[in-house]
């Protein structure tokens, strides 16, 4: 069983992914254009996204503890860079704002762990690839 959720991370990791990126996305537009309806947009994605984003880090430790995988330095590079965008996930859930009447300084904490959480998507997601496609996955 153990074997099965860690074999389940590439198919959970795409999902998470997305929902972050979007709502960095969406939170820029609420940001730039003042409208209220890119931050429910971007707090419903993020809020999903971190927890699919825990669903898939689970899996991945599950995977790179498996016998058979290899443990390049990379791996663990990703591993944890992943571990922290799932946390930064998470805390930008944990704290976006419930209503539009929250404090600026608690809608700055929550834009940075978002903002945060997409860089570091980012950064994992590529490591990711590298591991699965090679240092040239990216180059025609």
């Amino acid at each position: 069983m153990m074997a099965l959720i860690g074999r389940l991370h590439p198919l959970l990791i795409h999902f998470p992914i997305a929902l972050v990126v979007v709502a960095a996305i969406a939170e820029l537009a609420a940001a730039i254009t003042a409208d209220s309806g890119w931050r429910t947009v971007a707090v419903r994605n993020v809020r999903a996204g971190a927890l699919f984003a825990l669903m898939a880090t689970i899996a991945g430790w599950r995977l790179a503890a498996a016998p058979e995988m290899d443990t390049p330095p990379l791996l663990e590079w990703h591993r944890w860079i992943g571990t922290a965008a799932a946390g930064a996930a998470l805390a930008a859930a944990l704290a976006a704002p419930a209503a539009a009447r929250e404090s600026a300084v608690q809608t700055r904490i929550y834009q940075t762990a978002l903002l945060t959480a997409a860089a570091l998507v980012g950064v994992a997601g590529h490591f990711g690839g590298v591991l699965v496609w090679g240092a040239s996955f990216l180059r025609p």
